[in-house]
């Protein structure tokens, strides 16, 4: 395979390979390296390639065993993955993403299963490989892997019985819940959390990653978000979609700035009835990926703003 050609393999598949990588690890920054690590396997062992596979086959299984390599130690913390990403299609074989199979509660969800039970879930029910390609990506027997997935499946049914349609919410939001959103940043820009806490259903939950915290119920929620909306500044919230789902990117002006400097992506879960999930994320370094700007200058009508 030469120069030119390898070239072409890497633009045909980085984006779902970036996905692949991204579903074993949970982590967006480390699904780039894992990526950039599979061509780089790849090309080294280009000429061990003799066509036996397909060569998105062939990748796969690369990128499968160098997350697997990775995942001998403590896993790297989850973290969201911008829409505007998962809508490019780079090529006739890229494989379109589902909501149920990026969703952050199924990606929470498999990071608790053993590693190869993981993988051979996502190479098997997400990628629709045969038990044979799977064996043969993993390095093992048909038997193995056909093992390892019931077992991974039987975990799933625990926590979702109804089957991978539970995995996320079933529909686009509609008008209703596109200004719960408005109604969130609202409130948020207005450093009014009554208003915010109103829109919280009974069971809500919040989390707030890297490991911060985990809420639920709005009795527990509601003084987490009075603390956290008036210490840290001025708010400035900007809509966006992560994981095939609403999200906010939050912006903060600190006392003595007049910048809104990126501070973390909310991930909203919504019903019918209120918001039923935020989950935060701490982690201005991935604005870019989610084509955000990297600051926000104030408008006039800040400076009569509340302030915490």
């Amino acid at each position: 395979m030469d120069p030119e050609d390898f070239a072409g393999l890497a633009r045909r598949y980085h984006r779902e390979l970036h996905v692949h990588c991204y579903r074993m690890l949970g982590s967006f920054e480390a699904a780039e390296d894992h990526v950039q690590e599979t061509f780089l396997r790849a090309w080294r062992s280009r000429d061990t390639f003799g066509g036996r596979s397909s060569a998105r086959t062939w990748l796969y299984r690369i990128a499968t065993n160098a997350c697997l390599d990775t995942l001998r130690r403590p896993g790297p913390p989850l973290q969201p993955y911008p829409d505007q990403l998962l809508d490019e299609r780079p090529g006739p074989d890229a494989v379109a993403v589902g909501r149920e199979t990026i969703s952050l509660a199924f990606l929470a969800a498999i990071q608790l299963l053993p590693p190869r039970q993981r993988a051979v879930l996502i190479l098997r029910d997400v990628l629709s490989m045969s038990a044979g390609e799977t064996a043969a990506t993993l390095d093992t027997t048909t038997q193995a892997a056909n093992s390892a997935l019931q077992r991974a499946r039987s975990a799933l049914r625990e926590r979702w019985p109804g089957g991978r349609l539970e995995w996320a919410p079933a529909n686009v939001p509609d008008g209703a819940q596109r200004d719960l959103v408005r109604r969130y940043i609202a409130a948020h820009e207005s450093a009014d959390p009554e208003a915010l806490i109103a829109l919280l259903r009974e069971d809500v939950r919040l989390t707030i990653e890297p490991g911060v915290g985990s809420w639920t119920g709005r009795d527990r929620v509601a003084p987490a978000l009075r603390e956290d909306m008036m210490s840290e500044g001025r708010w400035r919230m900007l809509p966006t979609g992560a994981n095939r789902q609403p999200a906010v990117a939050a912006y903060v002006c600190r006392p003595g700035d007049t910048t809104f400097r990126p501070f973390a992506l909310i991930l909203l879960r919504l019903e019918p009835d209120g918001l039923a999930a935020m989950d935060v994320f701490e982690a201005p370094g991935l604005f870019p990926a989610f084509g955000l700007p990297d600051l926000v200058v104030q408008r006039d009508s800040d400076a009569a703003a509340p302030r915490g």
